[in-house]
């Protein structure tokens, strides 16, 4: 049987992913993986800037310390526990959330 003939390329990337991800699951897990931290990093400090708090503030209210909320706030800590996540949560006045999607669409979507 002929092998499929694929359209151009239209972006960089869509490149990128044909070369690097597509048919790789692994690397498609830890791409998913490091999206997954970059969210959780980003959403930590979207929400103490928005409560008008410095990482030292944070971390006396939760009873750690800067360097730990400097960690958690990094995009490549893969140590987020949700213990601690509840405690920010609740220092913040809100709380954690999780929700479990379909991988395959997610991993698609790469």
């Amino acid at each position: 049987m002929p092998k499929k003939k694929r359209r151009p390329a239209a972006n960089a990337v869509e490149i990128l992913h044909r070369r690097y991800y597509e048919g790789k699951p692994e690397r498609l897990a830890g791409l998913e993986k490091a999206r997954a931290n970059n969210q959780v990093a980003r959403k930590i400090v979207a929400l103490r800037t928005q409560a008008g708090l410095s990482q030292r503030q944070l971390a006396k209210l939760i009873g750690t310390t800067a360097s730990v909320i400097c960690r958690l706030e990094d995009a490549d800590y893969e140590g987020h526990s949700l213990a601690m996540l509840n405690r920010i949560a609740a220092a913040l006045n809100r709380r954690v959330e999780i929700r479990f999607v379909p991988a395959e669409r997610r991993l698609q979507s790469a």
